[in-house]
C-alpha cells in the first residue's frame, strides 16, 4: 500500500514539474504572439483610416515652382512627424526627383508644406495639406508633370497635370 502511495506521489510530483516547464515554454511564445498581433493590428488600423485626396494643381515651368493642395478624407488624424517624413517626388514624367523638405526652397528639389487651418500639429479629417515645391525638372510650358506623396505609414498618392507659363 505504501508503494502505491509512493508511486503516486512520484507521479504527482513529475507532472507537476512537467506542467511548470510546459507553461515557462509556452507563455514567453503567446505573450510574444500577441504583441505581434496588437502591433500589427494597430499597423492596419492607421493604414485603413488613413486616405488623402489630390484636390488641385498648379506648376509654373518659369518659375520652377510646384503647388499642390491635399485633402485628408480619412478618419484619422496624421501627426506632423509623419508629415515630415514624408516623400514628394516632382518633375516631368520619366525625368522626376525625391524632393528633399527644407524651411525655403531652392531650385536643388526642395519643398516645404502647411497644414491649412491647423490649430494641433495634426493634419486632421477635413483639414488641407499645402505643398509648395521648387526643382528645375519641372517641365516647359503644356508638358506634363508628374506628383507623388508618401507617408511612412505607405499611403501613396499620385497625379499628373500640365505645367503653366
Amino acid at each position: 500500500m505504501s508503494s502505491e502511495t509512493f508511486t503516486t506521489a512520484m507521479f504527482l510530483i513529475a507532472a507537476i514539474i512537467s506542467a511548470g516547464v510546459l507553461i515557462n515554454a509556452v507563455f514567453p511564445v503567446i505573450y510574444t504572439l500577441s504583441s505581434t498581433i496588437s502591433s500589427s493590428s494597430h499597423n492596419v488600423d492607421e493604414r485603413l483610416s488613413t486616405d488623402v485626396k489630390v484636390v488641385t494643381t498648379y506648376a509654373s515651368s518659369s518659375g520652377h515652382t510646384a503647388k499642390i493642395w491635399l485633402k485628408n478624407i480619412g478618419t484619422g488624424r496624421v501627426p506632423d512627424a509623419s508629415i515630415q517624413r514624408a516623400d514628394v517626388f516632382l518633375g516631368g514624367r520619366g525625368n522626376f526627383i525625391r524632393l528633399t523638405r527644407a524651411a525655403t526652397l531652392d531650385e536643388g528639389g526642395t519643398w516645404r508644406y502647411e497644414i491649412l487651418e491647423d490649430a494641433n500639429n495634426y493634419w486632421d479629417p477635413g483639414e488641407t495639406l499645402y505643398i509648395e515645391a521648387m526643382t528645375t525638372q519641372i517641365p516647359v510650358k503644356g508638358d506634363i508633370v508628374y506628383f507623388q506623396f508618401v507617408l511612412p505609414s505607405g499611403l501613396s498618392r499620385s497625379t499628373t497635370f500640365t505645367a503653366s507659363d
